[in-house]
């Protein structure tokens, strides 16, 4: 039905000769490296062809929901040719993707899903199995905390899609496999300096086993915590997304690991989705992107340098 959704599209715009043009990618914040390797993947993927331009935009923190509505609507109300979001909030968002819809232009969703009952307004999902990568990270937990004691789990905004299903799975791959107890879930917000302050309040307050730190800055945060509080090596530490500061945290042993996202994939296959509903060619309505859990063991592999940033 969806691959029927996108051909009408593209008729529609072909129609009116408005194929080419601007592709707006618009993320949940700029201020992030995983962000800025999804504009790097985008960027590979309009080089080599004439039709298209691409733009990135995103607001100043992933807490700004209202911001990054206002650039969706800034992007309609200019007449791009299509959308590649990355939605902050599953509800606040949904209004202005249907006006997308309704107004023909394609929106391809990265990373984070819309709420339920809006699928058929965008036409095709990109993202991490979070569910899968949640439940991946938890059983490495398992496996080198053992099956007792208390694991804390360092979140970051609370009832994102991507959060629901990386940090809820994880949750229940724990309770439902071990006798480890959870304590929290804590939300940064996605501001690093938050999660080092709870971070360090946390590992003050409870002996852990392990910590699970959900996002990039949270887990940058949740990193630096641990190294200042001299705890390094002591608990099993395990991050998510793959810039420097994690790389280095692996090989030191701070993180036993992180799970990385195809944050390059999210962005060049995201345009060449859009761009292939432009000229009317079926495309997949969900597209994994991939997640792989790097180790000090692994890190210097292909399979872990095609995903680090």
């Amino acid at each position: 039905m969806k691959k029927l959704m996108a051909t009408t599209i593209a008729a529609t715009l072909l129609a009116g000769a408005a194929q080419a043009g601007e592709i707006a990618v618009i993320v949940k914040t700029t201020n992030s490296n995983f962000w800025q390797n999804v504009n790097k993947g985008a960027t590979a993927a309009i080089e080599g062809q004439s039709e298209h331009t691409m733009t990135f935009n995103g607001p100043a923190s992933e807490s700004a929901v209202n911001d990054q509505v206002a650039l969706v609507e800034n992007a309609i109300n200019r007449g791009v040719s299509a959308i590649v979001l990355a939605p902050s909030d599953p509800e606040a968002l949904a209004p202005v993707v249907k006006r997308a819809f309704e107004s023909g232009i394609p929106v391809a969703i990265i990373d984070s899903g819309l709420a339920e009952g809006n699928e058929e307004y965008y036409q095709a999902f990109l993202s991490t199995d979070n569910c899968a990568a949640g439940k991946l990270a938890a059983d490495m937990m398992i496996e080198q905390a053992g099956s007792e004691g208390k694991v804390a789990v360092m979140s970051y905004v609370a009832g994102v899609g991507s959060e629901i299903g990386r940090v809820g799975c994880f949750v229940e791959q724990i309770e439902g496999n071990s006798d480890l107890e959870i304590v929290g879930p804590f939300y940064s917000q996605s501001q690093m300096a938050t999660a080092l302050n709870q971070t360090t309040d946390i590992l003050a307050a409870n002996e852990l086993v392990g910590i699970f730190g959900a996002n990039e800055p949270t887990a940058i945060g949740m990193g630096r915590a641990i190294e200042q509080a001299g705890k390094a090596g002591e608990l099993v530490a395990i991050g998510f997304d793959g810039n420097a500061d994690l790389q280095d945290m692996v090989k030191s042993g701070t993180l036993a690991a992180t799970a990385v996202q195809g944050s390059f994939q999210m962005g060049e296959l995201g345009v060449k989705a859009v761009m292939d509903i432009l000229a009317g060619n079926e495309t997949a309505d969900f597209i994994d992107t991939g997640v792989v859990m790097v180790t000090q063991e692994n890190i210097e592999t292909p399979e872990a340098q095609n995903v680090l940033y």
